[in-house]
This record gives C-alpha cells, structure tokens and sequence, in this order.
C-alpha cells in the first residue's frame, strides 16, 4: 500500500465515482479502477460498492478513507516540516468558513502569499455544522466560524469579533410594537413572514437560541441558504430577516432595526483542531487579527 493509492481512493470517496475522480487526478478512469482494485486485492475486501447509477463505501470504505486522509495529510506535514528547515515554507492549508462572515479574511490570505508564496491555500465555504465535522475528520485545517460553546467543544479557538443581530425590513413597513428609542421585541415580530436561514447555518443557531430564550415560538416562511436571496425577499415586502449587523450593512436602502432585549448574537472566531499548527497553518494564523 503506497500514498498514490490512499489518494485515489479519497478522491473516488470525494468525487462520489471512478470518472469524476479521474478527471481530478487528471488520469484516465482505467488507472482510477485499476489502482483501486489491486487496493482491495491487498486488503481482501472491497471499499466500494459499484452499481450502475452510483458508487459507495462498504462499511470497509468508511473505516479506510479517514485513515487515509490522516495519513495523507501527514505526509504532507512531514514534507512541510523539512521545508521550514531548509527555511523554504510550502505546503497547503485548507480554510474553512461561511457564507457572509468576517470580511477581513482575504486581508489575511494576500497578506499569507505575500509573505509565502509557497504555501496553497483552499477555501471551503459550508454552513456550520458541516465545517465543524471537516475540522474534527482533518479535511479543514482551520476555520473562521462563528460557534456557539458546545459547538467549541474539542477544538482550540481565538475570539475574532462579536456583535448582535439586527432586524432588516422592508423600506416601506410599519413594524407594530416598536419600542420608543426605536428597538424591537422578538414578541412583536414572530408573527410576521419570517426569511429563516436554513439549519446547519451560524444564523439559524443564534436565531433559534434568541426565541428559546425569550420564550416566543414563530414559524419560518422562507428558508434560504443564500444573504443575497434573503435580503431580496425584504427589499420585496415579503417578510423581515434577522443577521448580523456586518451584514446587514451591506444593504443601506433596507432599514435595520435592533432588538430590545434576547437579540441575537454571535461571535467569530478562527478555530483549529487542538495541537500545535503545522509551519503553514501557523503562518496564516499570524495575518488572522
């Protein structure tokens, strides 16, 4: 068994068939199936099940492919590690994050391959939940999240930032219950339309927490998994949506309005699997303030 092979069945795991990762590795498909059959014939069973329509991981396949990430990744590692003796930084540092958060992130990544042009960095944007099970099976090296405390449970983490959420409605809407210095109550605004952001989002665990917290249930009218998307349902009256301030200044003709009491809130932060960081990684963490 060699690292060639671990990599191709990680990229056939990824890509979800033998043509896709093909195309990937940038062979042909025979050569895809090939190295994965002799693997097998190694090993004495197979790790995928091969169908017509799809391609899976035997219960083989799902104890195999987590290893081999590890061992891949450590390969690199070690490359890196004589690299930064040779005092030559390369490598490749996958970077997690959300839709809409921290915009001082690509400060961060220019100022990183300014400084090593060496190192490749992979962005990968996912909801939550997703980029915390990518940190715990290594795929993501580092993420800028926004996390609530269970969720930081097992990793280490820097606070970058918090604020609270606002309300952004529609130019022309009267909100019922305003309070006197301008501020509304979460009461008030459940039984308006509501653009809900979809489970798994930062978003929806502050929200969702903010309404437990102030003992009021609400429906959700629209679930989006996209800021543009919500707030063009608010620019077209059809219902209010609850973000982050940083966000929501991204859209100065719609009006903001903050909460009374329970608003929502969250803190970014970057986030990595406890340890100390690879040469790379520790680099980019360095240019992340």
């Amino acid at each position: 068994m060699d690292l060639r092979q671990m990599a191709v069945v990680v990229s056939v795991a990824d890509t979800g068939g033998f043509t896709a990762a093909a195309r990937r590795l940038h062979v042909v498909q025979s050569a895809v199936s090939s190295t994965v059959r002799a693997l097998e014939r190694e090993l004495g069973t197979p790790l995928f099940d091969r169908t017509t329509h799809r391609v899976a991981l035997t219960p083989a396949g799902e104890a195999f492919v987590p290893a081999a990430r590890a061992t891949l990744r450590a390969a690199e590692l070690a490359r890196e590690a004589v690299d930064a003796v040779q005092g030559q930084l390369r490598g490749r540092v996958t970077v997690g994050t959300m839709q809409g958060v921290w915009a001082g992130l690509h400060h961060a990544l220019a100022a990183l391959r300014a400084e090593h042009p060496g190192v490749v960095v992979q962005l990968r944007q996912a909801a939550v939940a997703d980029i915390r099970q990518a940190l715990r099976e290594g795929t993501v090296d580092l993420a800028v999240v926004a996390l609530d405390r269970q969720q930081q449970r097992g990793l280490a983490t820097r606070l970058l930032s918090r604020e609270d959420m606002v309300l952004l409605a529609a130019p022309r809407q009267v909100l019922a219950g305003t309070t006197p210095n301008g501020k509304v109550r979460l009461a008030d605004i459940a039984p308006l339309p509501l653009v809900d952001f979809t489970p798994g989002w930062a978003i929806r665990y502050a929200v969702d927490r903010a309404f437990r917290a102030a003992g009021v249930e609400r429906s959700t009218t629209f679930e989006v998994n996209d800021i543009g998307a919500a707030a063009e349902l608010v620019r077209n009256d059809l219902g209010v949506c609850i973000m982050p301030k940083s966000i929501a200044d991204r859209f100065p003709d719609l009006p903001q309005y903050r909460f009374d009491r329970h608003a929502p809130t969250w803190k970014i932060m970057v986030v990595r699997p406890p340890g100390e960081a690879p040469p790379a990684v520790a680099a980019l963490l360095r240019h992340i303030t």
